[in-house]
């Protein structure tokens, strides 16, 4: 009874004193606290959607801040993820590895949507094979096969005879795919699509499939991982991510019958071709899947940061304008150092042209 008189008595006291003495200080030091607070996770701009590109959209994004103070956040979700949160008006910007289409585009709440292609990559081919340490080679239609589920023991004849001398396990595969609206399965599957008649009747092409094989993991880091704890996995990953988790990757034969693998030079030959025969006007949503051309990797496509014509917000407007510029031209220097490829310099400076058609402050 003592003692509980004695605690009643001292928290009272101190209620008390709360209540008389200490509230103007406790008020201040929330404000305190809040304004700290605010100032810490102030956030100017805010982005989502692609997996693929967010190794270089996060050191462009900390480069760009220490350089100007501008905060950009961003969620890589997904490519669909992106594409509906940018319809429906609840971020700045969105990233996307697929180009919009034009049922989406007229969904679009805030109006017209530009598409501005950032840096090229590559999707791999990547697997987890007990004892093969040499890089396989694959081409289009047996990967098509193998993610197809038609194609079910690594020692099967087809694949075999692309790799003469390779000791191949009789072990299954283990098909690896994304579980969520992805670029990078819009990328691949554009691919097989290209190069398979049957599976561009089914699956087909999409951010989404129904899989005939496999298992999903979320995002390039979701398959990733499934594929290098898993023996015996195959799946497709930005080549940043393979790198990254020190997988093992294919070559894949090109449009000129050449096996290439996933580099820099082999993703700007894909992108070549292509550019070259860009029309002044275009919206820049182009495919370089299986490329024509030596030296090209065939599984290679530019990424996209997708905004409004019409910015609401007249300050974020000259901040995303402001931002995007940076990018095309200081942002683009970090690009190889991270298993991208830069965009040409004569496709940077018509893209800065076309930024400066973004308005503020204007009225979807």
């Amino acid at each position: 009874m003592i003692t509980t008189t004695r605690v009643v008595a001292t928290a009272t006291a101190l209620v008390l004193l709360a209540s008389c003495g200490g509230e103007k200080s406790s008020t201040d030091t929330t404000k305190a606290g809040m304004a700290t607070s605010a100032g810490s996770t102030r956030v100017d701009l805010n982005g989502a959607g692609a997996t693929f590109p967010q190794p270089i959209y996060n050191k462009w994004f900390s480069d760009y801040a220490a350089k100007t103070g501008i905060k950009i956040n961003y969620q890589s979700i997904g490519s669909g993820g992106g594409i509906r949160q940018l319809s429906d008006m609840t971020v700045d910007f969105g990233a996307s590895d697929s180009p919009m289409k034009d049922d989406e585009l007229a969904k679009a709440k805030g109006g017209p949507i530009m598409h501005f292609p950032t840096v090229m990559g590559a999707v791999v081919v990547t697997y987890n094979v007990p004892g093969v340490t040499q890089s396989l080679k694959l081409t289009g239609p047996v990967i098509a096969d193998i993610f197809g589920g038609k194609i079910t023991k690594w020692n099967d004849t087809r694949v075999a005879t692309l790799n003469p001398g390779v000791k191949l396990p009789a072990s299954d595969i283990l098909v690896v795919h994304r579980s969520d609206g992805s670029g990078t399965t819009f990328i691949f599957s554009d691919y097989l699509s290209a190069i398979s008649p049957s599976w561009a009747k089914a699956p087909g092409r999409g951010k989404e499939l129904q899989w005939p094989a496999g298992i999903g993991g979320k995002g390039n880091e979701g398959v990733a991982g499934q594929v290098k704890q898993t023996p015996g996995s195959i799946g497709y990953v930005e080549l940043a991510y393979a790198k990254q988790n020190k997988l093992s990757y294919a070559s894949v034969k090109n449009a000129a019958g050449q096996f290439v693998e996933p580099t820099i030079e082999s993703i700007t030959a894909a992108a070549q071709g292509a550019i070259s025969k860009l029309p002044a006007n275009t919206d820049y949503r182009v495919s370089i899947v299986n490329a024509p051309g030596a030296g090209a990797y065939p599984i290679s496509s530019f990424t996209w940061i997708l905004a409004y014509r019409n910015q609401t917000d007249s300050a974020k407007a000259r901040k995303l304008k402001d931002f995007l510029k940076w990018a095309l031209t200081e942002g683009e220097q970090s690009a190889a150092a991270l298993d991208y490829a830069p965009l040409p310099g004569s496709l940077s400076q018509r893209l800065a042209t076309r930024i400066d058609s973004i308005q503020g402050g204007g009225t979807p």
